[in-house]
């Protein structure tokens, strides 16, 4: 029987089948299953692999920094989003209708933790996603300009059916940073691709970021028609540890910390 059944399953690329099938056999014969069950298994499970491989090349293939998950975050340091929120977000709906979102908020805030779960969820429905930082993706593009093949170096960023910027405003950019960012709006606006952006600036502010009010406020436009602007707020999750350390409420040794470097604490302006 093998004989005659692997080549066919080569044939038909079952790769998974053909490694199970024997052992799926004994089980139904011990286990006195149907062929109709032993088919929906055996089917099943081929199924399941060909998802899997798919997504952990799609993984691959997004070059995302780290992998984070929806589940993995901890919304109970929001004040005002919630899993709830983001339920349109997780949707295949979110990719095949062309939707974006900005994450906009502070430092550690969990705005990459984000951004990446949402481009890894679309991978899971079966799209494929790309990250890439925001000042990386200009200084590319902006060779590309100089060097005459914007248009070919774009096709990267415009294939993905989800692309993430993150990062914006963090870093200084060169002067035609707002064209070849608005060249990747556009030419993702047109096609109905989503985006994710993370920012630290209200997008009412990416004008001074991009060295061009106008184009900024077109891109910000272009996101936004078919797209949501969503704040993170509370304390920042990578110093969160530090509130139940004993020590940091201790005046003295604070004063003892801040002196250290020779200035006086009260010296010292707010955090912004």
């Amino acid at each position: 029987m093998s004989t005659d059944l692997d080549p066919l399953l080569k044939r038909l690329h079952l790769a998974n089948a053909r490694r199970t099938w024997r052992d799926l056999v004994r089980r139904a014969e011990t286990e006195q299953w149907s062929y109709e069950q032993l088919l929906l298994t055996l089917f099943s499970e081929e199924v399941a692999h060909r998802r899997g491989t798919r997504l952990n090349r799609a993984v691959r293939a997004a070059q995302l920094p780290f992998l984070r998950t929806i589940e993995e975050f901890d919304f109970t340091y929001q004040s005002t989003l919630r899993l709830t929120t983001f339920g349109s977000l997780l949707s295949p709906d979110f990719v095949t209708e062309g939707n974006s979102v900005i994450l906009f908020g502070k430092t550690g805030r969990g705005k990459t933790h984000l951004a990446i779960a949402l481009a890894y969820r679309a991978m899971q429905n079966g799209f494929d996603a790309l990250f890439a930082n925001c000042a990386e993706l200009i200084d590319e593009l902006s060779s590309a300009s100089r060097e005459g093949r914007l248009r070919e170096a774009l096709a990267r960023y415009v294939k993905p059916h989800v692309l993430v910027v993150d990062e914006v405003g963090y870093l200084t950019y060169g002067n035609d940073a707002a064209n070849v960012l608005f060249h990747v709006v556009n030419e993702r606006h047109i096609k109905r691709r989503s985006m994710i952006f993370t920012t630290n600036k209200h997008p009412n502010r990416w004008g001074p970021v991009l060295h061009d009010d106008d184009l900024a406020e077109v891109i910000v436009d272009r996101v936004l028609e078919r797209g949501r602007l969503l704040k993170l707020d509370g304390p920042s999750m990578r110093t969160k540890h530090l509130a139940d350390d004993p020590t940091l409420h201790d005046d003295q040794d604070n004063t003892e910390r801040l002196r250290f470097s020779g200035t006086n604490g009260s010296d010292f302006p707010e955090p912004t």
